[in-house]
């Protein structure tokens, strides 16, 4: 099967963010400071669902632009520090400044397509393995 034109373009775009997000997600984590010598019980990670197709084309399409690598003050994918301050202060809250934009984060953060429902999981799954 030989590709050519836009769809040669769209896969290699979408190789290259899935590729940046492989690895920001291997990097999250190994900052100086967090490994120990001790060795600590496990902790019970949160159940998770994962997200279906459609809602990862939303967020490859627009959320990935920033929240991968925090462009902008953007919180980074799943790393607590970012996101505990914004979930303290409510879904609510939070939906609201996704919907109207706040700070950097321009209105609708890039993504005309998404409802409501789809800026709730989207959250959701990016402030993932957050208390």
């Amino acid at each position: 099967m030989v590709m050519t034109g836009n769809a040669r373009i769209q896969m290699k775009k979408r190789w290259h963010v899935m590729t940046l997000i492989v690895f920001v997600v291997m990097g999250v984590g190994c900052e100086k400071g967090e490994h120990e010598a001790t060795v600590k019980a496990p902790v019970q990670a949160p159940e998770i669902s994962a997200p279906g197709p459609e809602l990862m084309r939303l967020w490859m399409n627009s959320c990935a632009l920033c929240h991968v690598t925090g462009v902008g003050g953007a919180p980074i994918v799943g790393k607590y520090d970012d996101w505990a301050d914004r979930l303290a202060q409510g879904n609510e809250l939070l939906l609201q400044h996704t919907i109207e934009g706040y700070n950097n984060m321009p209105p609708l953060g890039y993504c005309m397509a998404c409802e409501k429902d789809d800026f709730a999981a989207l959250i959701e799954f990016m402030a993932a393995g957050t208390p």
